[in-house]
């Protein structure tokens, strides 16, 4: 019995993989930390850059959008009706 409890105890882990352990995990953030960094200023730049275009095509694109939402709105209302009267006509019959 003596013997299953001491196979089974926790060894510390040794000093050289705690350092390659935190050496990996400061390498990593960090990378990421500068990945996102640049993500941010490539978003701003975009931002920056699309916001006049956005103003001057307005006109053009909120029309544009409200059509688009209408026709899908339209194609999904119509395929529900169906499938409701799909439904409807199978349960009365």
């Amino acid at each position: 019995m003596a013997d299953y409890y001491d196979h089974h105890h926790e060894q510390p882990a040794p000093r050289s993989y705690q350092v390659v352990k935190a050496a990996t995990a400061v390498t990593t953030g960090g990378s990421l930390l500068v990945l996102s960094g640049l993500t941010l200023a490539g978003t701003i730049i975009a931002l920056t850059v699309a916001t006049p275009l956005l103003l001057i095509f307005s006109p053009v694109l909120v029309p544009a959008s409200i059509t688009i939402f209408l026709l899908m709105f339209g194609f999904l209302a119509s395929g529900g009706f169906g499938v409701a009267a799909i439904s409807v006509l199978s349960w009365i019959y």
